[in-house]
């Protein structure tokens, strides 16, 4: 059902988080984040309202129950098992029947980069809006939503090794079950592409530091036009942007890793680690040492 005619909703109102309710960065050093429907919706009376996340997909499972699933303004009711994909930007909303069984799975926009460098291409199937119908393979995707889910609460050993291997499975099985995508003749859409071309680039170079104008030039736009759409949809220029990347890889690297404050500049491809150390100061409101000191 398309939303009335004269009811606007324009993308500069629509809350954009990390995960729903929340402004927090990510948890853990592999860039997904795994939960139940339940775990999430019954703290907000099984109703996630309308909102996007600027930096990550999401893939919803349901398994039993019925969902009203609401994208880009269209509505549709959802009561077979299926696998609703909701690409980075896409506006969306839920409201589950209460004690529907299923799961959501967030993919950061680095991890879909490192993934799509794994399979060698694109994968389309996560850049577009689709309802995937998981049939008579029901009981497969359900053993590897669950098995997602306990690995990523759980501390065992080689988890990482494990997680990426069952969402490989998963996105194997999606990309089979994809169909050749439609180009897109909506003016919002187009928006959205030249965003994620640009969140695909910035994750081959940001460590190469390229000019503004050069990421522009690789995708066919003017500095004026990206910087446009990133204040839209990121609400932030589009040098905010890829400083967002680099810090959110230096805070990962000071966190997760042995790496000394030197060595982390010398990998993020800045010139000194004095600069480095007042980039991160004037993002962060500390410097590197202070930040993990107090992780």
């Amino acid at each position: 059902m398309k939303r009335a005619a004269g009811e606007v909703r324009p993308v500069d109102i629509v809350p954009v988080f990390k995960l729903y309710g929340e402004h927090m960065g990510w948890p853990t050093p592999e860039l997904l984040h795994c939960e139940s429907i339940l775990q999430r919706s019954s703290l907000y009376e099984w109703h996630i309202r309308v909102h996007q996340h600027a930096e990550l997909v999401q893939l919803l499972y349901l398994h039993k129950g019925q969902a009203e699933i609401e994208v880009e303004g269209e509505r549709r009711v959802v009561t077979e098992a299926s696998i609703q994909v909701v690409p980075s930007l896409c506006v969306h909303g839920f409201r589950f029947s209460p004690g529907t069984q299923g799961y959501v799975l967030s993919l950061a926009l680095p991890l879909v980069s490192r993934l799509e460098t794994q399979f060698g291409r694109p994968l389309d199937i996560l850049s577009r809006a689709n309802c995937i119908p998981v049939k008579r393979s029901n009981r497969h995707i359900k053993t590897l939503f669950s098995t997602l889910l306990n690995e990523y609460t759980e501390d065992n050993d080689a988890r990482e090794m494990m997680l990426y291997s069952l969402l490989s499975a998963l996105l194997v099985w999606m990309n089979r079950q994809g169909t050749q995508a439609v180009v897109a003749e909506d003016r919002g859409e187009r928006k959205r592409v030249v965003l994620r071309q640009f969140a695909r680039l910035i994750e081959s170079h940001y460590r190469e530091h390229l000019s503004l104008a050069e990421y522009a030039q690789k995708l066919g736009v003017s500095t004026t036009h990206l910087n446009c759409l990133c204040r839209e949809y990121h609400g932030s220029s589009a040098l905010g942007v890829l400083h967002q990347r680099l810090l959110l890889e230096a805070k990962r690297s000071l966190q997760y890793t042995s790496m000394t404050v030197t060595q982390i500049s010398d990998y993020l491809g800045f010139s000194d680690v004095t600069y480095f150390s007042r980039f991160f100061r004037k993002k962060e409101g500390m410097t590197p040492k202070e930040f993990k000191v107090e992780i």
